[in-house]
């Protein structure tokens, strides 16, 4: 499919805000979230990206609220979010503000009691008794049949809905790899018929699937980053997954980096409990490393240090002792000064640095992050010149070799000037 290169190079200077509206304030809905909005366009935020915002099943539910992967109509609003008009509002007002909004979409499963069940069973996979089917354990969901074009045509037109009746621009897709491929193919040619360059974001790394993407989970990254610190291993294996991460892929297509979402935190743990006094170490690393998007998800930038129910109302605390939101400021203002189509050289230290210099022409960006266990005390090799520490604000000309240490989990961001 044909790439629209301005949306790919903003997307080099974008950052991604994933929006859990149920845990994002005590009313859990669009109205109180939409008080929010300021303060993330403050953050440097440009794309925000809402879970499902569908009605969710009552048949098979899970806890007391349900997921919202559990989807019975792919054309309405969940009426304990607010309502179509609410949503019409808060998507005016992102759009007033200068930033994007993109809509999760559910195209592997649906409730049990989906809207479609009535009149369209064969939208569903069945066994032998005529019974609908859960995929893998999810109880709370029954398998879309993916040989049925129909029940595709149909999602592809609920896509559509959105895209001409809401103004949204684009789609993050759910388990995207789950759903054959010339489903996502033909809803991009539809959807961007009515809108053209919508942001594409799956949920998946399989190359397969750049046909249809434009940017892509950093699955690899994630997983080798938790073994880094359990196994401790070197800094080459890092830099390695990243290559094996990138190689199958077109150049263009873009890999979303993290510390956390909906899954992470609710599953597998905060970044804090996964990685420790590094998680913001990783952070700054997702925000300047080429060819990737940052995503920060609801809380992180309170330091929310607990695991949010995923099937029940937990909301987050924004009164947390750390604030964190002066640090996501700094990182997403300093990437939109980056260059796009730039270099990347990573800088070999003896510890566990992970370093590296991005630039192009005479505008560099160093990144140096101690995720070793000790404190280090490194000489980066500086060209003469004058930099910007964008944690102290302080700009300074170095004529010298300089000498700096890092604790452990420390970091420093020099932008060249």
């Amino acid at each position: 499919m044909t790439k629209n290169i301005s949306l790919l190079q903003a997307l080099d200077k974008s950052t991604i805000y994933e929006v859990n509206i149920r845990q994002y304030t005590k009313e859990g809905t669009i109205e109180a979230f939409m008080h929010h909005l300021p303060r993330l366009k403050k953050m440097g935020i440009d794309i925000i990206w809402l879970m499902p915002m569908h009605p969710i099943g009552l048949k098979n539910r899970k806890g007391s609220l349900g997921s919202y992967y559990s989807i019975s109509d792919f054309t309405d609003i969940n009426p304990e979010f607010g309502t179509k008009d609410e949503f019409k509002n808060l998507i005016h007002k992102i759009h007033a503000l200068g930033m994007k909004v993109i809509i999760d979409w559910v195209a592997n499963h649906a409730a049990w009691d989906n809207i479609w069940t009535d009149n369209n069973h064969d939208f569903f996979a069945r066994n032998e008794s005529g019974e609908f089917l859960s995929p893998y354990d999810w109880t709370d969901v029954i398998q879309i049949n993916h040989e049925n074009e129909h029940a595709h045509d149909a999602l592809r037109e609920s896509m559509c809905y959105w895209v001409k009746e809401f103004d949204i621009d684009g789609f993050r897709a759910d388990l995207a790899h789950l759903t054959p491929v010339h489903f996502w193919v033909k809803a991009r040619m539809l959807t961007e018929s009515i809108k053209p360059n919508l942001i594409w974001l799956a949920e998946s790394d399989d190359v397969n699937y750049a046909v249809a993407f434009d940017v892509f989970f950093s699955w690899k990254w994630m997983h080798k980053t938790e073994n880094f610190f359990k196994n401790h291993s070197s800094i080459s294996e890092l830099i390695d997954v990243l290559y094996q991460q990138n190689e199958p892929f077109p150049s263009h297509v873009k890999q979303l980096y993290f510390t956390s979402n909906h899954d992470e935190n609710s599953w597998n743990g905060t970044e804090f409990e996964k990685y420790g006094i590094y998680a913001n170490a990783l952070a700054v690393f997702s925000f300047f490393y080429p060819n990737g998007v940052p995503l920060i998800y609801s809380g992180q930038e309170v330091a929310n240090n607990k695991r949010l129910h995923f099937f029940d109302k937990d909301e987050i605390d924004w009164n947390s002792q750390t604030n964190l939101m002066d640090f996501y400021q700094r990182l997403s203002l300093a990437r939109k000064q980056l260059m796009v189509n730039d270099t990347l050289e990573f800088i070999p230290f003896e510890e566990k640095i992970l370093a590296f210099k991005r630039g192009a022409d005479s505008a560099f960006v160093y990144v140096f992050l101690n995720i070793d266990d000790k404190l280090i005390e490194i000489n980066p090799p500086l060209p003469q010149g004058v930099y910007y520490d964008i944690f102290d604000e302080a700009q300074s000309e170095i004529k010298s070799q300089v000498s700096v240490q890092l604790t452990p989990g420390d970091f420093l961001v020099l932008i060249s000037k």
